[in-house]
């Protein structure tokens, strides 16, 4: 489920850059989703 929102904001943040739309909030939630894949695979934990 993580990867599916890590690939859905990656697609919104590039169509931000693309139509300069409410790229400042998916720059944001980008980074926030980042940062939580990131401690999940320091942490070795398994979503389901």
């Amino acid at each position: 489920m993580l990867y599916t929102i890590v690939v859905i904001l990656l697609v919104l943040w590039l169509l931000g850059f693309t139509f300069h739309v409410g790229a400042g909030l998916i720059h944001l939630l980008l980074v926030i989703a980042l940062v939580v894949f990131v401690i999940q695979l320091v942490t070795g934990r398994r979503g389901v």
